[in-house]
């Protein structure tokens, strides 16, 4: 299904039944990218997959590719379908901008899980931000060799539009940003989720876990020494940031995470 937002044309599906859950993927993927993992969210979720905007079978438009406006574009989604208040799920890309829901639209949303993304530009390994400075449209023909194209160009509306993606999201990736005092000031309930072998270390990780008041004493018997916001922290064993979105233990801890009473 299609829904008309913010001069964009937003591709979704749904799955399953239960509490709302809008499920984001990563960069150069689309909601298909989840596979059998989404089994494990949909067990108790009505589980909603947009195709964010230029992923998919979501046409790009003339705006740049801003995390802070695909996450308002969330946030007219809910809007549009009515929903009460769904808890958002994202990875990679889609953790980014999952976050930034939470930001910009946190009376909009219940709990959120931000997977495999960091909060500081800075924190990504030096070799990846090299890798990401070489994302443009002249790694078009190289790129028509990777899985992502093929995913692409079967579902895409233009799949002549991929060159533009690739500069777009290159332009993304180029900008700093640093969302230490976001993070801080955060009014929902999150759970931050990342690999083992991410593509940030995972003293990142603890390190926004800290801002959110974890890690800083002993839990207690009770979990009163828990953060108070009902935060809380996930390092998945044995994965990587390539291989996380697939993972059941994914969907375990995330969707463990949304059912805990607040």
């Amino acid at each position: 299904m299609y829904a008309e937002i913010n001069g964009l044309s937003m591709y979704y599906e749904t799955h399953g039944t239960g509490r709302p859950l809008i499920l984001l993927h990563g960069g150069l993927g689309s909601g298909e990218m989840f596979g059998p993992a989404l089994a494990g969210f949909t067990e108790h979720h009505q589980v909603i997959l947009p195709d964010l905007q230029g992923h998919g079978r979501t046409a790009d438009i003339d705006r740049p590719l801003d995390v802070r406006l695909l996450a308002d574009d969330i946030a007219a989604l809910i809007d549009h379908l009515g929903l009460d208040h769904p808890d958002v799920v994202g990875y990679s890309l889609g953790g980014g901008v999952a976050l930034q829901v939470a930001i910009r639209h946190p009376a909009r949303m219940g709990r959120l899980v931000c997977a495999s993304a960091g909060i500081r530009r800075d924190a990504v390994y030096p070799e990846i931000l090299a890798q990401q400075g070489q994302v443009s449209a002249a790694a078009a023909e190289f790129m028509k060799q990777t899985p992502m194209y093929e995913l692409y160009a079967r579902v895409a509306p233009r799949p002549a539009d991929f060159p533009r993606l690739l500069d777009k999201i290159g332009a993304a990736m180029a900008e700093d940003f640093d969302l230490t005092d976001e993070v801080r000031d955060l009014r929902v309930p999150a759970q931050l989720v990342a690999a083992d072998a991410d593509m940030c270390p995972p003293a990142h990780f603890v390190e926004v876990f800290e801002l959110l008041g974890g890690g800083l004493q002993d839990g207690g018997w009770g979990g009163e020494g828990r953060p108070k916001g009902g935060h809380a922290l996930a390092i998945l064993p044995g994965l990587t940031h390539y291989d996380l979105f697939m993972s059941p233990l994914f969907a375990a801890v995330a969707t463990d995470f949304l059912r805990r009473p607040a």
